[in-house]
């Protein structure tokens, strides 16, 4: 019976064997759980760099990519939050898989269930260039223009960004850094203010944590997939979170 909801983050798959075998590791968990999936959310970062060509699919992930379609076309509503590795997605996974694309977080009701879910990168940051960097690779025309650079030169550079990004982070997200430091506790704080939810549910940050806000919310991070095998599932009117 599908019933369940499944929902995991950051897997970022690249070029590398390792990727190859943790590509392979997570087919084999999907053809897992589909049987009793009604839904999978995929919370961004599911590629450390993907840029959607018009008329040129980037090298790899076939497995997977062949595994989520044949999963959406026997009925499993796949959606994918971009993320901060993978903003550069568009509509090839929309219009190619059936995938329900989402650019931003969003309320979803599952189960009767209100939550508030996305991949997280952004939110609550009180400093640094990240919110500016953003805008500018979300602009129309600097994507546009990224395409005019040879596929060799352009993911080189992505490549290299990322494995910067990566870097610049060190230990830090391996470690609870308390609630005044963590930007995602402080958004979610300030957020269920403004609107009661029974779940807010967030990636990026590579470190599998709930916590109660003073609401009662519960927040939910579901941790990666790059170093660890963390997930969450909805069944019914609960949401658990699942880590290695």
């Amino acid at each position: 019976m599908r019933d369940c909801t499944y929902i995991l983050s950051d897997v970022h798959l690249d070029d590398s064997p390792a990727s190859l075998a943790r590509e392979r590791e997570l087919v084999a968990w999907f053809a897992s759980i589909e049987d009793n999936a009604c839904r999978i959310i995929l919370l961004g970062d599911i590629f450390d760099f993907w840029f959607t060509y018009r008329r040129v699919v980037p090298r790899g992930h076939s497995r997977l990519l062949g595994k989520l379609a044949l999963m959406a076309d026997s009925g499993i509503e796949i959606h994918y939050f971009i993320g901060n590795h993978d903003m550069w997605v568009f509509d090839y996974f929309e219009k190619e898989i059936g995938m329900v694309m989402h650019s931003d977080p969003c309320n979803m009701e599952i189960n009767g269930l209100k939550i508030f879910i996305g991949h997280g990168d952004g939110l609550g940051c009180r400093k640094g260039p990240y919110p500016i960097l953003k805008r500018i690779f979300r602009n129309r025309l600097n994507q546009r223009l990224f395409t005019l650079l040879p596929s060799r030169f352009s993911f080189w550079i992505a490549v290299k960004w990322s494995q910067l990004s990566r870097k610049s982070h060190g230990d830090k997200y391996k470690v609870y850094l308390g609630d005044d430091n963590e930007d995602l506790i402080r958004y979610c704080n300030e957020l269920d203010t403004q609107r009661h939810y029974d779940y807010i549910i967030f990636g990026h940050r590579h470190l599998a944590m709930t916590k109660t806000l003073a609401s009662g919310c519960r927040y939910i991070n579901v941790g990666d997939w790059m170093e660890h095998r963390d997930y969450a599932v909805i069944q019914g009117t609960e949401a658990t979170l699942v880590t290695s």
